[in-house]
């Protein structure tokens, strides 16, 4: 899929309308249609990784193709959203979801809850204004009662999960979010979106998936051996964050506040500081503290004249980038660890632009690759991105030499 194939297709866009990939539009979200080209090419025991879940797009093309795929993520939220999408759903539960949903529709309209409890998000009266903020309260206090069983219960928090997004005064009409002045939505208006979402996920949850092996766990991919141990890799098909100070945290936080993933208005802080690129928050003022570590100090010459070429604009933005990269060294070097022998590992990324310098991920990753060990490696461009004309979503392959 080279430059000049729909980009639309290769991007989340295009997963809108892709079964269960469209059940929560998130824009880490990359293109079905590139892992499904993936991972048609391997042995159907192939054993995959994704070291970066996202919103589990290989997660669910892998269980929709029968093949055994492990997800990691330090987000809590993704990994139960990519769970929800590989989980079976009998014809029972699709049926008490459907009517869990109806209870919390009437619940919005009712006014049983006079003062529903609502996260502590910062400034929620940007994202929903006070009628939807309660309509919304009280239906979420009707999912939370609910004796059903779990799978009954991820279904309506999936419909609870896409109302939320819908009534919320937010844009989505770039590669981010902002804020909007979409309107103000009534109780009634809650009550709607949330049986619309219920009908739209009963239909594509009763699709049954192949089965195989397939779960998204907690961790860090700077550490996979933590969470796989004993595992060993025969494919690797992700796509880690992109080095361009887009914020992820920032558009999860009202799912993450609701679900209770986060608690407090430094938790997004924190968790992007964990997160290898994120800048949320805490996270850009603890840069101006990050120093490298020994072993980041072996950068490239490449790399080290771009970040004096950045550095003479911003030294905040020197330090992002070079923290960037140091993660990704630690990342692929433990990687290597949990791969067999003869492994194939494709890395979706993007390049970046920072004032007047030209930032190319894709090339310095590829050369990461080979200093630690990685052969056979390769560059395809993807797709021209909308931001900018001189920046291109790109595929990085390489393989685990066998000896």
């Amino acid at each position: 899929m080279r430059e000049g194939s729909s980009s639309r297709a290769i991007t989340f866009r295009g997963n809108l309308s892709r079964s269960r990939h469209g059940w929560i539009r998130l824009t880490p979200a990359y293109s079905v249609e590139l892992v499904e080209r993936l991972v048609l090419s391997l042995p159907r025991r192939s054993r995959v990784l994704d070291p970066f879940c996202g919103s589990g797009t290989t997660l669910l093309t892998c269980s929709e193709r029968g093949l055994a795929c492990t997800t990691i993520d330090l987000n809590p939220f993704l990994v139960w959203l990519a769970n929800a999408k590989a989980a079976h759903y009998d014809p029972r539960d699709c049926e008490r979801a459907l009517r869990l949903t109806s209870r919390m529709a009437r619940a919005a309209e009712a006014g049983s809850e006079r003062d529903p409890w609502v996260p502590p998000i910062a400034n929620i009266e940007r994202w929903w204004n006070a009628p939807t903020r309660v309509a919304l309260g009280r239906a979420f206090a009707t999912l939370k009662r609910s004796r059903d069983s779990v799978p009954t219960k991820t279904l309506a928090t999936l419909a609870f999960c896409r109302a939320l997004i819908a009534s919320a005064s937010v844009s989505f009409g770039h590669q981010s979010m902002s804020f909007s002045n979409r309107g103000s939505h009534k109780a009634t208006q809650v009550s709607s979106l949330l049986e619309a979402a219920a009908l739209t996920l009963d239909e594509t949850a009763r699709s049954r998936l192949e089965r195989p092996q397939t779960r998204a766990l907690v961790g860090d991919a700077r550490h996979l051996q933590r969470a796989v141990t004993r595992r060993r890799f025969d494919a690797v098909v992700t796509s880690p964050p992109y080095c361009n100070r887009m914020s992820y945290i920032r558009e999860l936080r009202p799912y993450m506040y609701w679900l209770g993933h986060l608690d407090l208005p430094s938790s997004a802080g924190e968790l992007d500081w964990q997160a290898i690129g994120g800048t949320w928050g805490v996270a850009t003022s603890r840069l101006n503290r990050w120093r490298p570590t020994a072993a980041a100090l072996d950068d490239s010459r490449e790399l080290s004249a771009i970040l004096g070429a950045i550095q003479t604009r911003s030294e905040l933005l020197s330090r992002y980038v070079h923290r960037y990269f140091s993660d990704m060294r630690e990342h692929l070097h433990s990687l290597w660890r949990v791969l067999s022998p003869g492994a194939t590992v494709h890395y979706v990324i993007g390049n970046s632009k920072f004032y007047d310098v030209l930032l190319p991920t894709e090339r310095l990753l590829a050369q990461q690759l080979r200093e630690v060990g990685f052969a056979e490696v390769g560059l395809e461009t993807l797709r021209t991105r909308t931001s900018k004309t001189e920046l291109f979503e790109f595929l990085v392959t390489a393989r685990k030499p066998l000896f």
